[in-house]
């Protein structure tokens, strides 16, 4: 057998066993990249709706105000009918 094809022995081959498979790390690299890329293109352009709050806080309650509610009716009646 050729030399340069046998497994490593003490050492190396705990080394090797602890080292994660170049597919994994390939995919965490690129995972990586991706997170960044997408960062950065959020910082780039800014809020999707620069006119939306979050939930109110200040009252608390600690409870959630549901999107669209503003606790501010703007003149309507609260009657049905």
């Amino acid at each position: 057998m050729d030399e340069s094809r046998r497994l490593p022995s003490g050492a190396g081959a705990a080394l090797r066993k602890l080292v994660p498979p170049p597919a994994l790390c390939g995919f965490l690299l690129l995972l990586a990249l991706m997170l960044a890329v997408s960062y950065a293109v959020g910082a780039a352009y800014g809020p999707v709706a620069p006119g939306m709050h979050g939930t109110r806080t200040g009252d608390g309650g600690g409870q959630t105000v549901p999107h669209g509610d503003s606790g501010d009716m703007g003149g309507m009646s609260g009657g049905h009918g």
